[in-house]
């Protein structure tokens, strides 16, 4: 067989192995943590299962570069069966993606779209309801989504999401970025000079104009069903809440992880070839 097709196959089933196995890992994030930090490590959280995926991926890898191509060792039909389940779930999560991207959704009243270059959209039936105040607030509330290119973060939590269908956890640490995504950029807001009541009140006046949510557009209105959280946060103070962790370190959390594939694929290229080859014959 081609070195190159078994190894697709092997990092489809063994790759989506791992990141199914480690799917279901709950994330939870401390619930007091100032919301910039709570939404940082709450994206960080998102995307932790694709760590070791990545890990088997570059262990293949390495095994991939000292084998002879073709492979000589006997592949048998159980191995592209096995790895059916895993390519459907990765399929799904890309026609998901692409459809996301062509799909306008039903109208909105205002959001942040375009995932490239994000600018604010306003309906001009919203504006002319928003008092002056409410239309300020609303505004700096999606410049907020714009300069964090949040459109297209969304999307791309969508996507890693969606490879770990069907696990119900990380649809829970989606939900739950999305919502301190949401406390992020009304923080940031506010702390720019705009009072939490004229928010909350463009937020509502939103939600009663909305008639849907575009797909990769971040929206004013953000997830309805944390939605009396919200206004209830908005209506309070501005929390000034130390944050309960230090801010994460992406540099490092990134250096790290490059060492650990560095080493995992050094790791696959002396010592991959007797572990693939016991599991090409066991699954014969």
């Amino acid at each position: 067989m081609e070195r190159e097709s078994l190894l697709a196959t092997l990092i489809v089933l063994l790759g989506g192995l791992a990141l199914q196995l480690f799917a279901a890992w709950p994330g939870r994030v401390h619930r007091e943590s100032a919301s910039r930090h709570l939404e940082r490590l709450r994206w960080l959280a998102l995307w932790w299962p694709m760590a070791p995926a990545m890990t088997v991926a570059a262990w293949l890898c390495g095994w991939a570069l000292s084998q002879p191509d073709p492979v000589p060792a006997h592949v048998g039909n159980l191995i592209f069966i096995a790895a059916g389940p895993f390519a459907i779930v990765g399929g799904r999560a890309v026609l998901r993606a692409l459809w996301s991207l062509w799909h306008s959704g039903r109208p909105y009243g205002i959001a942040t779209v375009g995932l490239i270059r994000p600018r604010v959209v306003v309906a001009p039936e919203l504006a002319e309801a928003l008092d002056e105040n409410a239309l300020r607030a609303a505004l700096a509330h999606e410049r907020a989504h714009m300069r964090h290119r949040d459109p297209l973060r969304i999307w791309l939590a969508q996507f890693v999401t969606d490879l770990q269908w069907p696990s119900g956890s990380a649809r829970r640490r989606f939900s739950a970025w999305l919502q301190s995504l949401e406390h992020a950029r009304d923080d940031e807001a506010r702390a720019g000079g705009i009072e939490g009541a004229d928010l909350a009140a463009a937020v509502l006046s939103s939600l009663r104009f909305q008639l849907g949510i575009a797909p990769v557009a971040a929206t004013l209105i953000g997830l309805r069903e944390g939605l009396p959280t919200r206004i209830d946060r908005l209506l309070k103070p501005l929390p000034d809440v130390a944050p309960a962790v230090e801010p994460p370190p992406y540099l490092a959390v990134a250096g790290a992880l490059a060492m650990i594939w560095s080493l995992a694929m050094v790791f696959g290229v002396y010592c991959g070839g007797r572990l693939i080859d016991c599991f090409l014959a066991v699954s014969s």
